[in-house]
């Protein structure tokens, strides 16, 4: 059976068991499973499956409990993987104590992602614990049984586990694949027990072809990790959050995704946590390239074969001693300068073009005291097109699961006491924390700037490859396109309201209270900067 034929099916047995209404959350894990539902929808019978569609799982889970509610027949609510599913939480206890049948269809990645702390692979088996009445976990190689068994007078999830563009797991991945770690108490004083270490060993002996990745920092790590890569030698491809993008010069790979898609290194060392980059998913299918990993939160972040050393970054780093500079690698650099001046001029070109407006805002917020970039396209694009000549003094995001949940929340309070403190989210970021401002008056911040770039949906998912074979009714479930503005959430939660529609709009300057900047990015322009991105 193919991996389509299989979903289908799933979604087939929900059906035939009196499962016709389905509301969809946004998210690219779960897109075979819209696609499934769609065509079920077009194909059955009139009324015999219905859908409706919401950004946010929470209130899309309560939604599917009042459906329960009206009707007394079974409702699913189908979501993404990651903490998309872990906000279905209260929905779920309600519907337990009601003894409503609300199902929830969870996608989730692969069975052998599970405690790498891949991007959005958290544990979703069992999540619900005792309020669902059962578990069921599939992957494509399983019979499916699909609800057999299921009361209907209580909760119960049905977690599938699908692949980069919501298919099926791959064959032939187990266990003995996953990772080597060396725990913390493996390292002890690693100086003198660096032979124990062949992660590190390989390292000290000259590791040729190296590139490094290097994620989020811990402030009291980066002069060493700075140190340490300036001795080196090698390409980097930094992610915002490491605090170093700015400070690498001549070794930071500007489109280092693409640079390094084209041509994989032999060896991929990262430093800090799981990198943002679309080459670290790409390093899944690449097992031919050796990846060892240093890192104080001991995910691997991969489900593939590597090396991790979890423990202290500085004194990981101490361990290794003279490092020689090694700078074998230095065709990437060529290319990357190339790459660089091109990617300057398309910028400086389209100005309104979201990139470009991310662009200017990067150069303003290097007057704040802090930063804080939300998740899905802001960290991207801040990655990829920020400015790179003036360091931030501190760069904070939510990169542990990688959802777009509590994004403001967390701001606020990373940010709690600081003065002219930046926080960079998209649209529907924000829509998913429109509480959140109510906590600002107890963390009075001077001059606080909370931007938002609304470019009227989910955008991110436009750009998936998949996206262009789909429908546009799939399309619209999963971008979740709107019309929304910001200017009355600045009302309600008595902010100043700045409203950027093109260059003069930057002109705004930090008040008292805080600001709430709208970025609205040119559609025209920003079409036309994709285009030409993809031709350099």
């Amino acid at each position: 059976m193919s991996s389509k034929g299989w979903v289908h099916d799933v979604i087939g047995a929900c059906v035939a068991a009196g499962v016709q209404e389905y509301v969809v959350c946004a998210g690219a894990r779960n897109l075979a499973l819209v696609v499934a539902l769609a065509e079920h929808a077009e194909t059955a019978e009139a009324g015999e499956v219905s859908l409706f569609s919401h950004f946010e799982e929470r209130a899309a889970g309560f939604f599917a409990l009042g459906r329960t509610m009206q009707t007394g027949a079974p409702c699913a609510v189908v979501t993404t993987s990651g903490t998309a599913v872990a906000e279905l939480l209260p929905a779920v206890i309600e519907a337990h104590y009601q003894r409503r049948p609300l199902l929830v269809i969870s996608a989730d990645r692969p069975q052998h992602y599970r405690g790498t702390g891949a991007p959005q692979a958290i544990e979703q088996v069992d999540l619900f614990g005792d309020y669902v009445e059962s578990c069921e976990d599939f992957c494509w190689q399983d019979e499916l049984t699909v609800l057999q068994g299921w009361s209907g007078a209580a909760p119960w999830q049905l977690n599938l586990c699908l692949d980069d563009f919501g298919v099926l797991q791959q064959d032939g991945m187990t266990d003995e694949l996953k990772c080597s770690k060396v725990r913390p108490g493996d390292i002890g004083e690693c100086e003198a027990n660096i032979d124990m270490l062949p992660a590190l060993g390989c390292i000290k002996e000259g590791w040729k072809g190296m590139v490094v990745m290097l994620g989020g920092l811990e402030p009291g790590d980066r002069e060493e990790v700075w140190h340490f890569l300036k001795q080196l030698g090698v390409p980097v491809l930094a992610d915002s959050t490491s605090g170093l993008r700015e400070m690498l010069g001549s070794l930071a790979l500007v489109d280092g995704d693409r640079i390094l898609k084209q041509k994989p290194p032999a060896n991929i060392l990262r430093i800090g946590e799981i990198p943002t980059g679309r080459f670290w998913r790409d390093l899944e299918n690449l097992p031919e390239v050796n990846v060892v990993s240093i890192s104080r939160t001991g995910f691997a972040g991969l489900a593939r074969k590597s090396e991790l050393i979890t423990g202290d970054i500085s004194r990981c780093i101490r361990a290794l001693g003279e490092i020689s500079h090694l700078g074998d690698t230095m065709d990437y650099l060529k290319a990357n300068a190339s790459k660089q001046g091109r990617i300057s001029e398309l910028l400086e070109s389209l100005p309104e073009s979201e990139p470009g407006m991310v662009r200017t805002l990067s150069v303003m917020a290097t007057m704040g005291s802090s930063l804080y970039l939300g998740n899905s396209l802001p960290i991207r694009e801040w990655n990829d097109f920020a400015q790179r000549e003036v360091p931030y003094e501190s760069v904070r995001a939510n990169r542990g699961a990688n959802g777009i949940d509590g994004q403001i929340a967390s701001w606020l309070g990373a940010s709690a006491g600081e003065q002219d403190a930046w926080g960079v989210f998209g649209d529907l970021t924000a829509i998913y924390d429109l509480a959140a401002p109510a906590l600002m008056s107890q963390v009075e911040c001077r001059g606080r700037m909370l931007v938002v770039i609304n470019n009227g949906g989910g955008k991110i998912f436009e750009r998936l490859p998949i996206m262009k074979q789909v429908e546009d009714r799939v399309s619209q479930l999963i971008t979740n396109s709107h019309e929304y503005t910001f200017e009355s959430l600045a009302t309600m939660w008595n902010m100043h309201y700045a409203k950027v529609e093109g260059m003069e709009g930057f002109d705004f300057e930090p008040q008292d209270k805080t600001t709430l900047v709208e970025v609205i990015p040119d559609d025209r322009q920003t079409a036309m900067f994709w285009e030409k991105f993809a031709q350099i």
